[in-house]
């Protein structure tokens, strides 16, 4: 357990009947444009376990100013052209990681 200063994103993507695939295809394909950038920790793709074609974009960042800073980049405009012929809409919600804890099964079950 430990305090964390990581700043997170996570995007809601609501994606077009029938184009699941190609955009679980294309995310996995593209997304080193995320995890290359020096200042990302880390990007999870999730789908929805209650909602058809919903999925969830988490990815962790060092601090807002280079989340932002890569966020108007022609990189990440790049990006998400990729994605966006996929989408039917979605949302993003940025928040502050306060505590990180890591869970038994993570360590081995130790």
């Amino acid at each position: 357990m430990g305090r964390s200063t990581a700043f997170r994103v996570m995007l809601r993507m609501d994606i077009i009947p029938g184009k699941e695939r190609d955009f679980e295809d294309t995310w996995a394909r593209v997304g080193k444009a995320i995890t290359d950038q020096p200042a990302n920790l880390g990007q999870w793709l999730s789908r929805s376990a209650e909602e058809d074609g919903v999925y969830y974009v988490v990815s962790d960042w060092v601090d807002e100013p280079r989340f932002r800073a890569f966020e108007t980049s022609p990189e990440h405009l790049e990006h998400r052209t990729k994605l966006h012929p996929f989408r039917s809409g979605g949302t993003m919600t940025t928040m502050n990681v306060v505590y990180e804890m890591t869970g038994a099964a993570a360590n081995g079950g130790r």
